[in-house]
């Protein structure tokens, strides 16, 4: 891990705003009928030419977003497709599925079609979960991570904060995501919507900071220390802060229901700090 390297990702929303679950963070449940784009199955080709420019634009890791619980048959042959076609045109990017809970057998088979990575966050603490979710439970999350680890993929986890949790919930949350050894975490921070039920972000800068030290302390070896969601409106102008207290990737370029920075700023941003744009992908 070069600790002047930045890793960039970026997020592609390829079935957006259809979950019909109630977690009270997220925009893309049916049951706050917030403003957003809803539609399913984006066309390959459209998908193909958003990676190509996420690539150009310096993102070594795509993720493939897909709104609902988890997996099913028809959206894990999706996804399988386009990973099949993404790994074939462009072989450079190592691919991350995001699909919710998920089996082993799903996993092994996302895997088998080019998927290196799949990301599934545990949000928050298990004693606050009940708090922001009732329609599934924190232990099927954790139980899907386990998966992912058993299924021969890279995990992906981490959480949101910001929610209304109690600073004994963020080391919780940090503590479960050590406990897994995951290979990327990625750090969101609440993103306000009026739609939602949660009415404002509960963290600020400092505390974000906190955060980020403390899962580098925690986790001291992780390859991929991520700020994701929320990384503009809480740390915009004080990135320097952010990679000082170990983050070293980000996202660039839009959320799933919300714009990112421009990602020409992000990497000028990036070399204006004295850090370079990694070029090579880190952990496993």
């Amino acid at each position: 891990m070069n600790s002047k390297e930045i890793f960039l990702c970026a997020i592609n929303n390829v079935l957006s705003g259809t979950c019909n679950e109630d977690c009270k963070f997220c925009t893309q449940s049916v049951r706050y009928k917030a403003a957003i784009d809803r539609y399913t199955f984006k066309e390959e080709d459209q998908v193909l030419q958003e990676a190509k420019e996420a690539a150009a634009n310096g993102a070594l890791g795509y993720c493939l977003v897909t709104a609902g619980k988890g997996l099913d048959d028809r959206s894990t042959e999706y996804i399988a497709r386009l990973a099949d076609r993404l790994s074939r045109e462009l072989p450079t990017l190592r691919l991350i599925a995001c699909n919710g809970t998920a089996t082993s057998e799903q996993l092994r088979h996302l895997k088998a079609h080019g998927i290196s990575s799949y990301n599934h966050n545990l949000e928050t603490s298990e004693a606050y979960y009940p708090e922001i979710c009732t329609t599934h439970g924190w232990q099927e999350r954790y139980a899907t991570c386990e998966a992912v680890k058993s299924a021969g993929l890279s995990l992906c986890s981490g959480g949101i904060f910001g929610m209304g949790e109690s600073q004994e919930d963020r080391e919780s949350l940090l503590q479960s995501i050590r406990s897994l050894d995951p290979d990327s975490v990625p750090l969101n921070f609440y993103i306000p919507n009026p739609a939602l039920p949660i009415p404002e972000r509960t963290i600020d800068r400092k505390g974000g900071l906190r955060v980020i030290r403390r899962a580098r302390q925690l986790m001291p070896e992780l390859p991929l220390l991520m700020v994701a969601g929320g990384r503009e409106g809480l740390f915009g102008g004080a990135e320097g802060a952010m990679f000082d207290a170990g983050a070293n990737a980000i996202v660039i370029g839009n959320y799933l229901t919300t714009p990112g920075e421009a990602p020409d700023r992000d990497r000028q941003m990036i070399r204006s700090l004295g850090y370079r744009v990694a070029t090579e992908c880190h952990g496993s």
